[in-house]
């Protein structure tokens, strides 16, 4: 099991479920920053065509390509079925965002072997490491 450190440092590519188009919502400056930082991300948003000049998908499975990570701004409740579909993409990794904890998206994620995080805010993280992404 990679530490948060190790999960943010081997990514490149970020699926963010629940990325939001306004900018005064954590599910909006969070990826945005990890953008600026270097790491690609792509939003999962059913309801809005972009989010900070990204096109959005509607799913996990609409993706089309690996992904690095799959954070989760979604509510808890909503995060068993996520990390369901993120196990389906082989995502090697999940993360859940400040204030999310499931102990059912943990047992799917870690029984499936991927890296696990729940709780911490990326840009946090981010921060303490000190990470760039460069490309």
């Amino acid at each position: 099991m990679r530490s948060a450190q190790q999960i943010l440092a081997e990514a490149s590519v970020i699926a963010v479920v629940g990325a939001s188009r306004y900018p005064a919502k954590p599910s909006h400056s969070v990826p945005l920053q990890m953008l600026r930082h270097g790491w690609r991300i792509i939003p999962v948003n059913p309801f809005v065509d972009e989010v900070f000049g990204v096109k959005t998908v509607k799913t996990l499975a609409d993706i089309g390509e690996p992904v690095d990570l799959v954070d989760i701004f979604r509510p808890a409740a909503d995060a068993v079925d996520i990390v369901r579909q993120a196990v389906a993409i082989k995502a090697p990794a999940v993360w859940l965002q400040s204030g999310i904890v499931s102990a059912e998206a943990r047992k799917i994620a870690t029984d499936a072997g991927l890296d696990y995080v729940e709780d911490r805010c990326l840009a946090v993280e981010r921060a303490v490491g000190q990470l760039t992404r460069l490309h």
